[in-house]
């Protein structure tokens, strides 16, 4: 085996496709996966753009096989996704049992961690899940995705008798409401697309323009869009007393009147990295598909290629395969 791969090196905005980048040695308590399969997301595209200042191997969804695992050599050969936050277990935090905020957390091709847009990649074993032998790839990928849209249903509670909006209907609002069709509740989507209510009309999920939605109806409002445009209408739809939770990153300042949310006593909270034990649950039940969201998949050679395809407007998901 070379002691170099290939990757996709992001530095001052600027991606390339290097083949000189040395295979990571892991670390105590660490394994090297070899990445079978990896997801371009939003936030990798935002990163391109300047959302985090960061050198280094971008991605972080990803499916891999685990090569060398010196501390716990039962995980080599197994299939495996991994949770992006690598945390201290020291801090206030970690000690606390929030360790995805620790405050010395390096997160997998986002902050201080090279990424999955390669051929190999190192992770803590405690980070890794194996997954189901029945799932494929092409589903076992989406798990971090998936269980960031789990996450919120870990606070916030959604009951059979609410009625709950998805604002937004791209990659990652899609998800959350196929997992919210399984609550029983009452649930509708913001979708402008056809291809958006398609999948929606898999999971029975009623799909709405803009100006069908009903003002201050809403139990429960997942905001999935990013923009302030979404964060305004969430605003208008979620009832007083009502929940807001805010799924998406956004980019530069948003400019937000809190006033309302004071009378009407709303509840914001923000979401973002799930359960992966979850995930790989409804993956493995086939409950959720996600394999209807894939629009194209490029071998890691043409990265730069797939980055580019993944940032064209109503694009769901691009897959880049180091396999291939």
């Amino acid at each position: 085996m070379s002691n170099t791969m290939l990757a996709l090196w992001l530095e001052d905005g600027r991606v390339r496709l290097r083949d000189d980048v040395p295979i990571p040695e892991p670390g105590p308590d660490e394994a090297l996966i070899r990445v079978r399969l990896a997801g371009v997301c939003a936030t990798d595209l935002e990163m391109i753009r300047g959302y985090y200042p960061f050198t280094g191997i971008m991605g972080h969804e990803f499916v891999g096989e685990v090569v060398r695992a010196p501390a716990d050599p039962r995980w080599e050969g197994r299939r495996v996704v991994g949770e992006i936050n690598i945390s201290c277990g020291t801090c206030r935090y970690c000690r606390m049992g929030l360790t995805k905020h620790c405050e010395n957390r390096t997160v997998l091709g986002i902050w201080k961690r090279d990424g999955v847009f390669a051929e190999y990649v190192t992770l803590p074993i405690a980070n890794l899940h194996p997954v189901p032998d029945h799932v494929p790839d092409d589903a076992a990928v989406f798990t971090e995705p998936l269980a960031a849209a789990m996450e919120y249903l870990e606070r916030v509670l959604v009951r059979p008798s609410d009625r709950v909006l998805v604002v937004g209907a791209g990659r990652l609002g899609q998800l959350i409401a196929w997992v919210l069709s399984f609550t029983g509740a009452d649930v509708a989507a913001v979708a402008r697309h056809p291809r958006q209510r398609e999948l929606l009309a898999a999971y029975h999920v009623p799909a709405l323009a803009e100006n069908e939605v009903e003002a201050g109806a809403y139990d429960v409002v997942i905001e999935a869009t990013g923009n302030a445009e979404g964060l305004a209408l969430a605003r208008r739809a979620v009832r007083p007393q009502g929940t807001i939770v805010l799924k998406s990153t956004y980019a530069g300042q948003v400019s937000f009147n809190f006033s309302p949310v004071v009378v009407d006593e709303v509840t914001l909270v923000g979401s973002r990295c799930g359960p992966f034990p979850a995930a790989l649950r409804h993956l493995a039940a086939g409950r959720i598909r996600p394999q209807a969201l894939i629009d194209a998949r490029y071998p890691l050679r043409e990265g730069l290629a797939a980055l580019e395809h993944a940032g064209q407007r109503g694009v769901f998901k691009v897959l880049i395969d180091p396999l291939a």
